[in-house]
C-alpha cells in the first residue's frame, strides 16, 4: 500500500536523524534533566510525534518526553520540521499526533478533516523576538525596540542581511505576516531563505552577521553562542505572539495510524502535571520558563 510505504518512510527518517544526532556529538545546548518519576510496567509501543525544530532545539522534548514514557509505556519518535511540513504529514497519515504553532493553518487543518473528533487545543505559548548583530546596522533597536512592523521596515529600508526560515514552519508563517503587514514584499540578495530550522537560522545569522526572528525558546537556547542580541520584541499588538497546539491525527487516514498513543500523548500534555512540568522547563537555566502553558481542555 502506498500509505504504509510513506510510513515507514517516516519511520527510517527518524531512525537517520538519530544516527545523524548520535554522529555530530554535541553540537547544541544540553537540556536539563526532567524530574524522576516511575517506570511503566511494560512499554505499550511507538508514536510518531511531528512537530516544530523550536520543541527539538529549545530542549523541551528531552525534557518531558521521558516523563510520558514513564508515565503511560508509549515511547516517541519524534520528526522535528516545520510547522507546514508536520501537517502535511499529518494530512498525509505519516504521523499520529502533532505538536505545531501556526493557528490559522491549525484551524485549515482541522476543519478539513484530518483531525481525529476532539480536533486542536491549545497547550503552551511563548513569544517571538526579532535578532540582529550588537552593532544594529538598520538601528532598530533604537528605533523600534517594541514595534516589529518597524523593525522590519528598517531592515528592509537598509538592505540589512535577513535569514528568513523559509520553510513554511510557523515562525515562516509569522515572518511573512509581519511583512505582509507592514506592505512589504522582501526580495534581493539581502534576503536569504534558509530552509532550515530555528537553531541553524539562528548560527546562519550569526556567521553572515544578519537579521532574523526566532522563537524565545530556542533563542534562549541558541543564542548565547552567538554575537547576535534582541533587537526588537514585546510588541504591544500582539503580533510576536506564539501559540502551539495539539492534534491528534483522524485515525481513517491509514491502518497505521496509532490512534491510541496519540491519545495518551494529548491527555497527557494537557494534563495539569504535564502543564505544570512544561511551566518549570527554562527556569533553573534563564531564571524563568521557555514555555507557558495554557491547556484548558
Amino acid at each position: 500500500m502506498k500509505t504504509s510505504k510513506k510510513r515507514w518512510l517516516a519511520i527510517l527518517m527518524v531512525l537517520a536523524m538519530a544516527f545523524s544526532l548520535a554522529a555530530c556529538g554535541g553540537g547544541e545546548a544540553e537540556a536539563p534533566e526532567a524530574p524522576e518519576a516511575e517506570g511503566p510496567s511494560e512499554i505499550q509501543g511507538k508514536i510518531i510525534l511531528a512537530t516544530t525544530t523550536s520543541t527539538k532545539d529549545s530542549g523541551l522534548l528531552d525534557y518531558i518526553l521521558p516523563e510520558f514514557t514513564y508515565q503511560t509505556g508509549w515511547e516517541v519518535d519524534v520528526i522535528s520540521v516545520g510547522s507546514g511540513e508536520a501537517m502535511a504529514m499529518g494530512e498525509a497519515g505519516e504521523a499520529d499526533v502533532l505538536l505545531v504553532h501556526s493557528p490559522k493553518d491549525e484551524a485549515a487543518f482541522v476543519e478539513k478533516g484530518h483531525a481525529d473528533a476532539d480536533g486542536r487545543f491549545d497547550v503552551m505559548y511563548n513569544d517571538f523576538v526579532i535578532v540582529g548583530p550588537a552593532d544594529d546596522p538598520a538601528g532598530v533597536k533604537a528605533a523600534a525596540a517594541s514595534d516589529a512592523i518597524a523593525a522590519f521596515t528598517a531592515i528592509m529600508e537598509k538592505e540589512a542581511t535577513f535569514i528568513s526560515r523559509g520553510d513554511n514552519s510557523g515562525t515562516h508563517k509569522k515572518e511573512l505576516s509581519i511583512w505582509e503587514k507592514a506592505g512589504l514584499q522582501p526580495a534581493g540578495e539581502w534576503y536569504v531563505e534558509a530552509a532550515a530550522g530555528m537553531g541553524d537560522v539562528i548560527t546562519m545569522a550569526d556567521e553572515k552577521m544578519g537579521y532574523t526572528i526566532a522563537d524565545r525558546a530556542t533563542w534562549l537556547a541558541v543564542g548565547g553562542n552567538t554575537q547576535l542580541q534582541i533587537v526588537s520584541e514585546k510588541n504591544p499588538s500582539g503580533i510576536l505572539n506564539n501559540q502551539y497546539g495539539v492534534i491528534c491525527v483522524n485515525p481513517e487516514k491509514n491502518e497505521l495510524i496509532n490512534a491510541d498513543g496519540a491519545k495518551a500523548f494529548q491527555n497527557w500534555i494537557l494534563s495539569a502535571e504535564t502543564q505544570e512540568l512544561i511551566g518549570t522547563f527554562g527556569t533553573e537555566e534563564f531564571g524563568a520558563p521557555l514555555f507557558t502553558p495554557n491547556a484548558a481542555k
